[in-house]
């Protein structure tokens, strides 16, 4: 948020960055600037990016006015304000010069020199152009990286609905399996949102009891747990089913699952007696499907999904969140 003008400022010393994407520019002694007003504008026109374009003017800023320090503060990607580039030494006595789309300059100890605010007037259309061009360049990586997303999920999740919908393909009554697949698809749904809409904390066991089912008698499962994970019953059901079924896939005819809690985290571990680990953390026999769609949804809830060798041989999952309640 930028700060009012009764307000004070962050301490920085020259040289060093109020924020991790801060341009600083200290004044150096006998350091001699092209300081013109088509050097600026060259320099606004051809930098890489507008937190560099912005450096440069501020400090031409700071050198050629009658203050101790300009900073200038731009849209963040949250819609507030964060600073993207200041020069000089920070005084009490500031000011506001707003900018529309370009942001808002501050000035500290003094006021721009009449000369160099009407150069900055005309530099403006220049401003809000690279501000312009840096929120489409910001926005259509993000769509990119959205859609390769979204690309990887699809696939996944056509993975899941696979099983339950070629089951109600071979079926007399095609409800049952229909209906986990609904149900399977709301899960998927859910995991797929950028933010969770609440924090639910589900039950292990109801969860493991539906994967189980979901199973049928393939494996042999105990369990000792009597806790709760940070994230809907129907988002578990779908990790543990994953696991449960890799399990299978790599020979295991038991799985033990269990709780342990620690003063940070709890963890849920299942151990099964298969064939263990290869290389690269993944099931020496079977595909390993639905481990990324886990390691996904366990993410979206704030948990993580790792495969280690267990002691005895076989493999242990353990999903990890942080404490939540008993």
């Amino acid at each position: 948020m930028l700060p009012s003008a009764n307000e004070t400022l962050v301490d920085t010393s020259p040289g060093v960055s109020a924020g991790g994407d801060v341009i600083e520019f200290p004044v150096r002694p006998g350091y001699v600037a092209q300081d013109s007003l088509h050097d600026v504008v060259f320099a606004l026109a051809t930098a890489e990016d507008f937190a560099s374009a912005l450096g440069h003017l501020v400090a031409w800023l700071e050198r050629r006015s009658d203050v101790s320090r300009v900073e200038w503060w731009a849209a963040s990607n949250d819609g507030g304000t964060e600073l993207i580039a200041a020069a000089g030494s920070p005084r009490a006595k500031r000011h506001n010069v707003p900018l529309g789309p370009a942001g808002v300059l501050v000035l500290h100890g003094g006021d721009l020199d009449p000369k160099v605010n009407s150069d900055l007037s005309s530099l403006t259309p220049i401003l809000r152009r690279r501000a312009t061009e840096e929120r489409l360049t910001r926005t259509a990586t993000q769509l990119a990286r959205r859609n390769a997303a979204l690309e990887d999920f699809a696939a996944l999740v056509a993975h899941e609905l696979k099983t339950p919908l070629n089951a109600a393909l071979l079926a007399d009554d095609p409800s049952g399996p229909v209906e986990q697949a609904l149900e399977l698809v709301d899960a998927l749904l859910q995991a797929a949102q950028d933010e969770p809409t609440d924090r639910t904390f589900g039950s292990a066991m109801e969860a493991l009891d539906q994967a189980i089912d979901d199973l049928g008698p393939k494996l042999a499962v105990t369990a000792d747990i009597a806790t709760t994970l940070p994230l809907p019953v129907g988002a578990l059901r779908v990790i543990l089913r994953n696991l449960l079924s890799n399990a299978v896939a790599a020979g295991a005819h038991h799985v033990h699952v269990s709780a342990e809690r620690s003063s940070g985290a709890v963890h849920l571990l299942l151990d099964d007696n298969g064939a263990g680990l290869a290389d690269g953390g993944r099931y020496a026999s079977g595909s390993g499907l639905g481990l990324s769609l886990s390691r996904r949804i366990a993410r979206r809830f704030g948990g993580r999904l790792q495969l280690t060798p267990h002691p005895s041989g076989g493999t242990r999952a353990s999903l990890e969140f942080a404490n939540g309640p008993e």
